[in-house]
């Protein structure tokens, strides 16, 4: 068959039924094989940054691997941003390119971009495919490495006249691995860490994204009961363990709870579980790790060490590890521990009665209102994020979507898009962006509307860029430059330009009663909610150890 037919079935084959994507000239042969194909749903984005993060999404949602089309030179080039984004938070994705012929690599020719090699920081692995022969291969060991270990993005750079060229196609065979058995070092770590969890008299968990992608929830649950051990987590480790859990402590860092960063300043041991002790995580690593041991479980062996020295490293099969720990019986009597963080938990607890809209409160109002049906929840970046992180409550994994790593406003919106495809008719999704961020990428409103998914926008008018404004107050003198918003959108009108019903509201009141309404109401709905300026709390002082926090007042 044609290079681009073997394309579409090897695409079939790895389980892929909806692709993302923006059709340029160096593409079009495969945009020809799709037209034909009923079994794979291509949806066109307006922006091929979109594109990526519409796949990112919907691997988050789905488990699968997110897929992302785009044409040579400025379509591959606008990719970049959202593969960035995959790579940061260890998300599957394959993105195929066009590229120019074979005979004009190198030649400058029009639309001619290395995208191999402006991606070769950002992918897990990425490949230019010039031999036919090839074709087939390589796509199969994109996806293996996208999906396998330590999950990420990998990128399939194609010259246009492979498309064309006669391809052998013949059906993968399907192969079961089984994770490998643990070798005899590998037991006496695990021993070590055991006896040293044994021993720990405020040991302390922390769970990261890797449980979710490792779909472990449920081993990491039990483990921790087990052990009867307080849990808190990362941005990304958010759904990992339930919000209601007693056990749960909520999210640390930069921003997290008061009760949770006391917890971990004080533990005498932190097991770090899918996580990679990121900066925003630990605040000042020389006070974070004083008198302090940790074990470091994880996927990805080149995490062991990296940030956090001498810790006691277990790198594989997270479920694997976790039964391991789990065959010897706890010892250490944790209710003095246990007291002193619920003494911690009473001091901070979150006074919700207010006079005035904050977003905050719409929060534990959005909370409340959707608990235990299915909801799924997708942030941008910014203020509003660590506010969500704080007051909402995920309960199950793959239902919070956030971009952790990069940190990338315009995330929000496409990625919605991408989960809410993912999932269907069988969990609804809300979208969380400030009025910087949804500029970026709003004009996905259009695809949502054309496509009409029932997602529920909530835009965060501040008239201002909060986060950048919070540090600039923090770190800068509140020398405010180029944050605040001096010429007011209406939001309202934008998304009823894409054919969007909007609504602007400024009370708790009309908040409640405007969430109530698109509840009920099966279509793209939006809630801009006007707000004044303030700032997230708690936070972290710059420098300072995780439960040192700046006061605002």
């Amino acid at each position: 068959m044609k290079g681009a037919r073997a394309v579409v079935e090897c695409l079939v084959e790895q389980g892929v039924n909806t692709v993302f994507g923006y059709p340029g000239g160096m593409i079009l042969p495969l945009y020809d094989a799709l037209y034909d194909d009923k079994r794979i749903r291509h949806i066109l984005t307006t922006h091929e940054q979109s594109a990526a993060h519409a796949a990112d999404g919907y691997a988050r949602a789905t488990g699968r691997v997110g897929v992302c089309l785009a044409t040579s030179g400025p379509g591959a080039t606008n990719l970049v941003t959202g593969i960035a984004t995959a790579f940061m938070d260890s998300v599957p994705l394959v993105a195929i390119t066009g590229q120019v012929d074979t005979t004009s690599l190198g030649r400058d020719a029009f639309q001619e971009t290395d995208i191999v090699g402006v991606t070769m920081p950002i992918t897990k692995h990425n490949f230019k495919v010039k031999d036919p022969k090839k074709l087939v291969m390589v796509l199969r060991e994109a996806f293996h490495i996208a999906r396998t270990g330590r999950p990420g993005p990998v990128l399939v750079d194609i010259p246009r006249n492979l498309f064309f060229a006669d391809v052998r196609y013949t059906p993968e065979q399907e192969v079961c691995k089984k994770p490998g058995q643990p070798d005899a070092d590998f037991l006496i770590c695990a021993a070590e860490a055991a006896a040293v969890m044994r021993q720990a008299q405020r040991p302390l968990v922390i769970a990261g994204g890797g449980i979710i992608s490792a779909n472990a929830s449920r081993e990491f649950t039990a483990f921790v009961e087990k052990y009867h051990l307080p849990v808190a987590v990362t941005l990304m480790g958010i759904g990992a363990f339930p919000r209601s859990h007693p056990q749960m402590l909520g999210f640390a860092g930069m921003h997290g709870k008061k009760a949770a960063n006391s917890a971990i300043a004080a533990a005498d041991l932190i097991i770090a579980v899918g996580s990679r002790f990121a900066d925003r995580q630990t605040g000042n690593i020389d006070k974070y790790t004083a008198d302090t041991k940790f074990i470091h479980i994880d996927i990805d062996p080149a995490e062991i060490d990296k940030n956090i020295a001498s810790a006691i490293g277990l790198a594989g099969d997270m479920k694997t590890i976790l039964r391991l720990l789990m065959q010897r019986e706890p010892s250490a009597d944790l209710s003095a521990w246990w007291q002193r963080i619920r003494c911690w938990q009473k001091e901070y607890t979150y006074d919700y009665n207010v006079t005035c809209l904050t977003l905050p409160w719409a929060l534990h109002h959005i909370a409340e209102a959707t608990a235990g049906k299915p909801f799924a929840f997708v942030t941008d970046v910014g203020q509003h994020q660590m506010w969500a992180a704080l007051h909402l409550r995920v309960e199950t994994p793959r239902t919070w979507l956030t971009s952790g790593g990069l940190g990338t406003m315009g995330f929000g919106l496409p990625a919605a898009m991408g989960a809410q495809l993912g999932f269907g008719n069988t969990r609804r999704v809300i979208h969380l962006a400030g009025d910087g961020g949804i500029k970026m990428t709003g004009s996905e409103y259009y695809t949502i509307a054309r496509l009409k998914l029932p997602i529920i926008s909530l835009i965060v008018n501040n008239t201002s860029l909060g986060m950048i404004r919070q540090l600039q107050k923090v770190m800068y003198h509140e020398r405010y430059m180029s944050c605040e918003f001096d010429y007011p959108m209406d939001f309202v009108a934008y998304a009823g330009s894409f054919g969007i019903q909007a609504e602007a509201v400024s009370t708790p009141d009309e908040f409640a009663a405007a969430f109530h309404t698109v509840l009920a109401a099966m279509e793209p709905r939006v809630i801009v909610l006007n707000l004044h300026r303030s700032f997230v709390e708690p936070m972290i002082k710059g420098g300072a150890r995780i439960d040192e926090f700046v006061d605002f007042k």
